[in-house]
């Protein structure tokens, strides 16, 4: 008699259930469609607010000379450009993204803002990072770790590549306070999907991140998914009411 077949493990990709093995494709379907798009997008999504969440974590990373900085995610390379100026010729920057048409764009954005020598470009999987242990000071992750499949896979590859006494920041849009809610909830599933259709083409894919958004930890599972990976002295600031969250924690 046949055995029936295992169950097929199963993970959210915004608010349908999909084969944990395919969730990762279709996230380079969206990032794949917007590329070209996205910075114009984020502008409008966020009335450029998402330019100074940016500043912010970068000013809170505080990379100097020297330092080896991981990007995660880092897509169009608006961390990177900033962190490379900050490390200086003896310093490096990886910018590491899984999508290779945001790394076209970010690859394309460093010799217009003619970043050379420190930094290098890398398509990895943050679940498991191709680096050895210990080789970063500072490792940022903007606005990416909601599109990962397996969350807590992804800090404990983090923490294993930061280096003791190394920072690791994660921002990220997150649960706001709850005066926001009704609005903003109107904003993310009425306006945005708008918004992507006429400007980038792509209802589905900016319905997609607003779905996303809403799957993701709250600030405190998320600080608790980091204390569990590892960091140490983990806390969060909240920004613009919690509709953005920005995460810090460090390796000992």
């Amino acid at each position: 008699m046949n055995k029936p077949d295992a169950p097929v493990e199963t993970t959210h990709f915004g608010y349908q259930d999909v084969p944990v093995d395919e969730k990762a494709g279709h996230v380079r379907g969206v990032f794949d469609s917007v590329a070209q798009r996205y910075d114009i997008m984020n502008d409008l999504m966020s009335a450029g607010l998402h330019r100074l969440w940016k500043r912010h974590t970068i000013d809170q990373a505080a990379a100097r000379p020297g330092h080896q900085v991981l990007d995660l995610a880092g897509g169009t390379g608006d961390l990177a450009i900033k962190f490379a100026r900050q490390v200086g010729e003896t310093g490096h920057v990886v910018l590491a993204d899984i999508n290779a048409a945001m790394l076209e764009e970010g690859r394309r954005r460093l010799v217009d803002a003619g970043i050379a020598g420190n930094v290098t470009i890398a398509q990895v999987n943050a679940e498991d990072l191709p680096f050895a242990d210990a080789t970063f000071d500072r490792i940022t992750i903007a606005f990416g770790l909601r599109n990962v499949t397996d969350k807590d896979a992804a800090l404990r590859s983090m923490f294993r590549v930061l280096k003791p006494g190394g920072k690791a920041l994660i921002l990220e849009f997150s649960e706001p306070v709850k005066a926001l809610r009704p609005a903003y909830d109107l904003y993310s599933f009425k306006i945005l999907p708008l918004i992507g259709k006429v400007v980038a083409k792509d209802e589905d894919s900016y319905q997609y991140l607003a779905e996303s958004i809403r799957m993701h930890p709250d600030q405190d599972t998320l600080l608790g998914m980091m204390q569990d990976a590892g960091f140490d002295r983990c806390r969060y600031q909240n920004l613009a009411g919690g509709i953005v969250a920005l995460h810090i924690g460090y390796r000992v």
